[in-house]
């Protein structure tokens, strides 16, 4: 009776809520605490709940994603996204179709200091869409190869949504998880410009050259500062000089500098940049908050348990079975925020994974890959909205264009999922897994 008044607050009322408009966090809490209350009843229930609000947000590693957020925020507003533009037309301006893959390598580089895909679709778009429209590029296809680039922002480091999932996995590595997001990162990269090197080819676009060796030298030495970002925060993880959470206030105060040496961030912008900071973080932790509830009442249900079992029972192959989780997921990842699916998700199944010999840190470059997928795909995708909110392109008018590098994507996330060793190369060399 219990499991049953369960599955109705979780499974069909939390889906309605959702529907209704209701904010996911808002609709776990309500459905997460009527379960509780279902089994522990009005006396001790509120309090358990509460509890289990304050537990998961009790988390020393949390600390980082505030810190990130405003790093992100800082060089978004510190018109750092410029200098990474200039530097990727310096290194491949040759290229046919040079705007479109120098908005690529933007994409990627900021969304590698920064940790956000929105941030860097709405960064890198707002300045480099104006120029590809204006040198006579598809408004579409500029619109589309932006938003299908700034995801890998989500899984090259750092990456909030690897925080998320080492406290949603019981404490896997961050520092693990970040080195082990490269490869992937950089193929997901390297697949959305090949699919954008065939329409160059096709639509004869030209190549955006850089003239003269002292611009390009100057250009390289304007971006040292903000290229050093990355380095100083991976480096100093691996190097063990800083934990995450420390090198998350490292990002805050180097990001501050290198802006204000850019002279592109003045202080009346401080205000605005913590508000925003405020709501980013407030909604993410919220989020974990009430996750930790829907965590207890899904391990009271043994739901975990059920589906491990059922997915277990299919197949013998752990081909097959891994596939099938990542088809479940890229279809969660259509409809929900990529944030509370590895939170909601993570618990039910990581632990498959791992009866299947699968390294955590792997399975969690899988799902982040695939849930940055998600992001891009509609009826939620944040990024879909902010790159064609940004390009000024309706979401109808850029899908069909989306199509290949649909196609390109999921290529590359079969590959990462049957191949351990592009997540896990780099951090078993780094010493951070054995």
């Amino acid at each position: 009776m219990l499991t049953t008044s369960i599955i109705v607050y979780l499974l069909v009322l939390t889906p309605i809520l959702l529907v209704l408009g209701v904010p996911i966090g808002t609709s776990i809490c309500l459905g997460s605490t009527l379960s509780i209350l279902s089994i522990l009843g009005p006396d001790t229930a509120p309090l358990n709940a509460a509890n289990r609000i304050f537990a998961g947000m009790n988390s020393f590693a949390l600390l980082a994603i505030p810190f990130f957020v405003l790093a992100g925020n800082i060089m978004n507003t510190g018109g750092i996204a410029a200098k990474l533009i200039n530097l990727a037309k310096v290194c491949i301006g040759f290229i046919p179709g040079a705007l479109m893959h120098t908005n690529i390598v933007a994409n990627m580089l900021f969304g590698a200091i920064s940790g956000s895909g929105v941030a860097a679709a709405a960064a890198i778009g707002s300045v480099i869409l104006p120029g590809e429209e204006k040198d006579g590029y598809e408004p579409r296809l500029s619109a589309v190869v932006n938003i299908a680039s700034a995801p890998a922002g989500m899984i090259i480091p750092p990456s909030n949504i690897f925080i998320i999932y080492s406290l949603a996995s019981g404490g896997v590595s961050v520092a693990a998880l970040f080195v082990a997001g490269y490869i992937p990162g950089i193929l997901w990269g390297l697949a959305v410009m090949a699919v954008a090197a065939f329409f160059a080819w096709k639509m004869h676009y030209k190549q955006a050259i850089i003239h003269g060796w002292g611009l390009r030298f100057k250009i390289v030495i304007d971006s040292i500062p903000a290229l050093f970002l990355i380095f100083l925060i991976i480096g100093g993880i691996i190097s063990g000089i800083f934990t995450p959470t420390e090198a998350s206030c490292v990002a805050v105060v180097y990001a501050a500098l290198v802006s204000f040496l850019y002279r592109t961030l003045h202080w009346r912008d401080v205000p605005a940049m913590l508000l925003e900071t405020a709501k980013t973080t407030g909604l993410i932790v919220f989020l974990i908050g009430v996750s930790a509830i829907l965590g207890w009442v899904l391990a009271y249900a043994k739901l975990p348990n059920l589906i491990a079992q059922a997915l277990l029972s299919f197949s013998d192959s752990t081909a097959v079975i891994m596939i099938g989780m990542m088809v479940i997921i890229l279809l969660v990842g259509c409809v929900m925020d990529p944030a509370p699916a590895v939170l909601i998700f993570t618990p039910i199944f990581l632990p498959v994974a791992m009866r299947l010999g699968i390294s955590p840190v792997h399975f969690g470059v899988m799902m982040v890959f695939n849930l940055s997928i998600g992001a891009i795909t509609p009826p939620v995708g944040p990024i879909l909205f902010t790159g064609c909110r940004i390009a000024h392109q309706s979401i109808d008018a850029v899908f069909t264009r989306m199509l290949p590098f649909f196609a390109a994507l999921i290529a590359v996330l079969i590959l990462v999922t049957l191949i351990p060793s592009l997540s896990m190369a780099l951090p078993t060399w780094a010493g951070l897994v054995h």
